[in-house]
């Protein structure tokens, strides 16, 4: 008959929250490597630490010198041996495993801060591992299962064999082709001997010992967030693949890479990994050697800053399935209710590193990523748990982003103790990656843990074993009085043997003499005796054998009684075993649908959380994209309205300056025809008697010439409101504004400005840096001359930041032929002067404008616009 063993229960949701115990974290510093490092972290006592920063690194805040320190419910420095951290931490995690109690202990810290050594420990010196196995065999030794009797099944339980089943299993692996070495025989290899010979016996103090127990290990490994199973035996004749220069593997046909192993959810909410090597070992020597077989497969690669790096975190389970005996203390009780499996995780995280000092590439640039990143996702389930807990929030923990956090998911949402040993390496090059990982294990001492229940008692009578073993030792002490089997030797008497020597010896029945008449009546007379004796005996056993028959008669009867009581008891419990049989298998079907129905739904669930973060993401994009659309047409509106507020004002004074060039058009065509009238008049009104001598040309060249007239500008234009002037006390300067088309003239009179800055187009720079403004302008003159105009003005700043220029003053210079015929550009008299001033001349803003403005904010850039007389024709 075989049971299946159960797993300790997850606790409900109403558990008492005082049940509850916080993650006990420890914290252990290294030695540094060379006497003459810095170091950074110094141990003040047993819960505290203080991390400082080291010269390179050192912060200042208000002139003070920054310290830290961190603690932790208890605090190892340097000198600390193996077995004082293995009685502090590892110690109650075993004897949690006797009692029947789940347990994880796992070792963090940055790459080359002595985590693999806490674990494993070196020659002579053995670590938390070899020391939990040690002290595991060293109590439960004497109470050992035969091997098989408890098997391993793939949905994470147990079942119990009877004996002869064990034994029948036995026989048929002792007839592999490849039998193992009795564990008795076995030749430890050297390589780790000096590892498992711990001198201290440690045991536990309370074990049941009217239970069996029996141990089974499995060794695994995360890598690249994969599961590989490390026991796993590698194919007959398999060819290790060759690894090149770029530590990659050769491609080889006859090499068949490892299968990743797949995590499940057994009926009890507990994590396990399907098709994993589980083997039972009956000696701390074996359950090493298995371990070391795992290690030598261990990932392991040289990085900067650690010769022999670990590339993947390891898991060394120990399952201990412990069963009571039945009520004579003989066999294993055959009830599966009574059977309990619990387990001891032993966890060698990969440290975390930085690729900039690892200086990694290739293989290991991902390895790193991939332990990074899941050291990140425990860290996250961490503060998520940390949350829930503080706040009574309900958020999610993100198991399942790392198989890592996935495995483990039953310790922090279901019961057992954790313990966490926090690994530091002094030197001042970690100082960074120390930092980070003394605030994750002191944020981690606030997480609390379901306290794991006690298991409950199996009802029978205690001390069976101890009564079995006294009464087996009587019975083999009564046989070897009474010449039974038990205990007699092949050259032993016989009891009948013994039984005719105690008889008196014969006498002597040598005759010598004829005449002797005393042996032969000595002689008949001790045959005589013992033909009595031997009667006596005969009528003894007779009678003993009637009463023994007596007896026997008896036993079979109440025998014949029993067994069709028990007979009847059997076929009751049988009907039972067979509804719960049925029953059972209607639910290992309705498990296996559930099972199937979740593993759909995982994926559906995958595919949703997929395409909910490919819609978020383009959701954001298209967002951002309408953000910018947004901003962009905003910046496109606001330059718009520039351009039309420029262009718009650019054709106002286009109108204006059109219209004011056409009325000067007409006035001097105007002025022309009354000039001509005027001409004709004086003809018309000359007396014809008089005729008027013709000058002469030296008269004309003698004679000077009229000077122009500056009349002020006409009344009607419009004037600018006054601005304050800027302050002159260090001398004026003036921007001498000549256009490039500007044709020299080689008069005597030339214009010369002092202080001038010269510029072929006004420009806000220039204007900005002076006060007065001068544009030389040229046209050609009514007679054919060229004629310049120095249009003076006054440079302001206007509100909005840029400059504009008053027009104050008109120089006008020009050249007259001695031989041309000679027009007036002024009124002879005064009177003429102001009736014609309409015609003949505008305001200084309408013939000649220039305006330099700077707008604000606007993208455009500085515009300006120059306005000019237009040039009058020949009449």
């Amino acid at each position: 008959m075989k049971a299946a063993a159960r797993t300790p229960r997850r606790p409900r949701k109403g558990t008492n929250p005082a049940q509850k115990d916080p993650v006990g974290v420890y914290c252990r510093v290294r030695p540094l490597s060379r006497a003459e490092q810095e170091c950074c972290i110094e141990v003040i006592n047993g819960t505290t630490v203080q991390i400082h920063p080291p010269e390179g690194y050192r912060v200042f805040r208000n002139g003070e010198y920054r310290e830290t320190q961190y603690s932790f419910k208890e605090v190892f420095g340097t000198l600390v041996a193996q077995r004082e951290l293995f009685d502090v931490v590892a110690k109650p995690l075993v004897e949690d495993l006797i009692r029947g109690k789940n347990g994880l202990l796992f070792t963090y810290g940055v790459t080359g801060s002595g985590k693999t050594h806490t674990m494993t420990g070196s020659p002579g010196d053995g670590g938390l591992l070899p020391r939990c196995l040690a002290m595991i065999f060293n109590s439960i030794g004497p109470f050992q299962a035969k091997r098989f009797v408890f098997k391993l099944d793939d949905r994470n339980g147990v079942d119990v064999q009877s004996e002869v089943e064990a034994l029948l299993e036995r026989q048929r692996r002792e007839a592999l082709p490849t039998p193992k070495t009795p564990a008795g025989k076995r030749q430890l290899d050297p390589e780790f001997a000096d590892m498992i010979a711990v001198q201290d016996r440690c045991r536990a103090e309370e074990v049941d010992e009217d239970n069996v127990y029996g141990v089974f290990v499995s060794y695994i490994e995360i890598y690249n967030n994969y599961i590989y199973d490390l026991l796993e035996e590698a194919p007959c004749d398999s060819i290790k693949p060759k690894w090149n220069n770029c530590n990659t593997p050769v491609r080889n046909g006859d090499f068949v890479p490892p299968q990743s192993k797949i995590l499940r959810e057994d009926q009890n909410h507990n994590m396990y990994v399907t098709g994993c090597t589980e083997v039972e070992v009956k000696s701390t020597e074996e359950a090493f050697e298995v371990f070391w077989r795992g290690q030598k497969k261990r990932r392991i690669a040289n990085t900067q800053l650690n010769r022999e790096s670990s590339r993947s975190h390891s898991v060394f389970i120990i399952k201990l399935a412990q069963a009571p005996l039945d009520a004579d203390g003989d066999n294993v009780l055959q009830d599966k209710e009574q059977i309990t499996l619990s387990q001891l995780s032993l966890v060698d995280l990969a440290g975390s590193e930085r690729t900039n000092r690892t200086k990694a590439e290739g293989n290991r640039l991902r390895e790193a990523g991939n332990i990074n990143q899941s050291l990140m996702t425990l860290r996250t389930c961490i503060e998520v748990l940390r949350e829930n807990q503080l706040y009574g929030t309900n958020k999610m923990v993100p198991y399942r982003d790392s198989k890592l956090t996935h495995l483990f998911k039953n310790y922090f949402d279901g019961e057992g103790k954790v313990r966490m040993i926090v690994c530091v390496n002094p030197k001042a090059e970690d100082y960074e990656e120390s930092l980070q990982v003394m605030r994750f294990a002191e944020m981690t001492q606030e997480v609390e843990v379901a306290r794991p229940q006690d298991r409950p008692l199996c009802g029978l009578t205690p001390g069976r074993r101890l009564r079995n073993q006294a009464f087996r030792e009587e019975l083999s002490r009564k046989l070897e009085l009474r010449g039974g089997p038990v205990g007699a030797g092949p050259e032993e008497p016989s009891a009948a043997e013994l039984f005719f020597q105690s008889f008196p010896p014969l006498p002597s029945c040598e005759l010598l003499d004829i005449n002797d008449d005393q042996t032969l009546p000595k002689l008949i007379e001790a045959l005589e005796q013992r033909h009595k004796m031997r009667q006596m005996l005969a009528e003894e056993f007779a009678k003993n054998v009637l009463a023994f028959k007596t007896m026997l008669q008896e036993f079979d009867s109440n025998v014949a009684s029993k067994e069709n009581y028990i007979q009847g008891k059997l076929a009751e419990k049988e009907k039972t075993i067979t509804g719960q049989r049925t029953e059972l298998e209607r639910l290992e079907k309705k498990i296996k649908t559930l099972e199937y129905k979740i593993e759909i739904l995982e994926k559906t669930a995958t595919i949703y959380e997929e395409e909910k973060r490919n819609l978020q993401q383009e959701l954001e994009s298209k967002s951002q994209k309408l953000q910018r659309q947004a901003s962009d047409k905003r910046r496109l509106e606001a330059r718009l309205q520039g351009m039309v507020a420029e262009t718009s004002l650019k054709w106002e004074k286009e109108c204006e300056r059109r219209v004011a060039a056409k009325q000067l058009e007409m006035q001097n065509k105007l002025w022309v025809k009354d000039e001509k009238l005027k001409q004709l008049k004086a003809i018309v009104t000359e007396p014809r008697a008089e005729r008027p001598e013709r000058p002469s040309r030296e008269r004309e060249r003698e004679k000077p010439l009229p000077r122009s007239m500056s009349p002020s500008p006409a009344p009607s234009a419009p004037v600018a409101p006054l601005r304050a002037r800027r302050s002159r006390s260090a001398g004026e300067r003036w921007v001498d504004h000549r256009p490039p088309s500007h044709v020299p003239t080689e008069t005597l009179l030339q214009p010369r400005v002092p202080r001038a800055i010269t510029v072929d187009a006004p420009s806000e720079r220039a204007l900005a840096r002076c006060d007065r403004y001068l544009l030389t302008h040229q046209e050609l003159a009514s007679d054919g001359e060229i004629q310049t105009k120095l249009i003076k003005g006054d440079v302001f700043k206007t509100r909005g930041g840029g400059q504009a220029v008053q027009f104050t003053d008109i120089e006008t210079l020009k050249q007259e032929s001695p031989t041309g015929r000679k027009r007036r550009s002024s009124p002879p008299d005064p009177d003429p002067a102001g009736e014609a001033a309409d015609s003949e001349w505008t305001d200084v803003e309408t013939r000649c404008s220039v305006a330099v403005e700077m707008r604000a904010g606007s993208a455009l850039g500085p515009g300006f616009q120059h306005h000019a007389q237009p040039k009058r024709r020949k009449p």
